[in-house]
């Protein structure tokens, strides 16, 4: 049985033509860049390619975009009523300018600097005790090695973040209330029971004890991510030099994660003035004014129930000010010891 095959076509021209040619065809493709996703480099893409290109991510953060749009970002203009003397039925129009009367106001008010003086307290205690606990959280479970264990005690500490502060403050009111669980411990033990939730002196404690239940395991989330892009190779190439656990924490793992504790520091001293509405007004009354008035809390009293909206704004003002002075202070700091902080210097 016999097979066909095609002749092979032999070229018809010599081999100098052929050295000749590939200088010829390298000379046309000279000087061009490689094409990216079917664009030439050195072509720049226009807004709406780009867009196009992007759309499945500028999908994904157009929530949070509209978000601050309209909540942040619309309502700047309404900071004039803190110079005016507001009424909600004239408008911020034909409202009466008075200046900067509702600063001189609420500045020399005293339920003013009371409240002010909570808020430094309570912001001041959760920086040096809520602050720290995600970080001591997030080096604690990045050193258990069985994954499901860790996966467990994630879901554990996650979990209190999902939960209301109304369920939040009721949970502490039957664990540390008059009738709760510990102050009938104390009484069965022959103590005298602490009232925890009634205490003036203690409530600071209690909201930034309450915040780290809360939220602390949310905020591992942001120092796991931190802990997984250490390079895994220091910490073999330090324990091949001898360096014991501690020493790898301090000399490789915790300058590993500097930038990132530095960034949500700066980001936390821009909201120094605010320590939540919902968690200090749902306990306000069980510890007084005198103790549990906070900036919030005074603007919705002084300004939604009273309508006192001009000093209302006025302190809304100040907060934003102070605590954009803040971060850039902050922002400063961190570059003057050769951290990026929320935004590089540009050097």
């Amino acid at each position: 049985m016999s097979t066909y095959s095609e002749p092979l076509v032999q070229s018809t021209t010599t081999p100098a033509e052929d050295a000749g040619a590939k200088p010829r065809r390298a000379a046309k493709t000279r000087g061009r860049t490689p094409a990216v996703d079917g664009v030439p480099a050195h072509r720049k893409r226009t807004l709406w390619a780009r867009i196009k290109r992007d759309r499945v991510m500028l999908l994904l953060i157009a929530p949070g975009f509209l978000y601050f749009v309209i909540f942040h970002w619309l309502p700047l203009p309404g900071n004039i009523v803190a110079f005016e003397d507001y009424q909600p039925y004239l408008g911020f129009i034909d409202s009466v300018w008075i200046g900067l009367d509702n600063f001189v106001k609420i500045f020399g008010d005293p339920t003013f600097w009371q409240a002010l003086r909570n808020t430094l307290v309570i912001t001041g205690l959760q920086l040096v005790l809520f602050f720290p606990v995600p970080i001591i959280l997030a080096l604690l479970l990045n050193s258990i090695m069985s994954g499901r264990i860790r996966k467990f005690v994630q879901s554990v500490v996650y979990l209190p973040h999902f939960l209301g502060w109304v369920i939040i403050v009721s949970i502490f009111g039957q664990v540390l209330g008059a009738t709760g669980v510990v102050p009938h411990l104390m009484e069965a033990l022959g103590m005298k029971p602490f009232q925890a939730m009634t205490t003036p002196w203690f409530f600071p404690f209690l909201v930034s004890i309450q915040s780290a239940w809360k939220d602390a395991g949310w905020g591992t989330i942001i120092f796991l991510a931190a802990l997984m892009n250490i390079d895994q190779e220091l910490y073999e190439a330090a324990a091949v030099d001898g360096a014991g656990p501690w020493q790898r924490m301090r000399t490789i793992t915790i300058p590993g994660i500097m930038p990132v504790i530095i960034l949500l520091l700066i980001l936390n001293l821009g909201s120094i003035l605010s320590v939540g509405f919902e968690q200090i007004v749902l306990q306000r009354d069980n510890v007084g004014a005198g103790a549990g008035e906070v900036l919030d809390t005074w603007v919705y009293y002084n300004g939604i129930q009273n309508g006192q909206w001009g000093p209302a704004a006025a302190v809304g003002l100040v907060k934003g000010v102070v605590g954009l002075a803040l971060v850039l202070g902050a922002n400063k700091v961190a570059h003057l010891f050769g951290q990026e902080g929320v935004y590089s210097s540009g050097k």
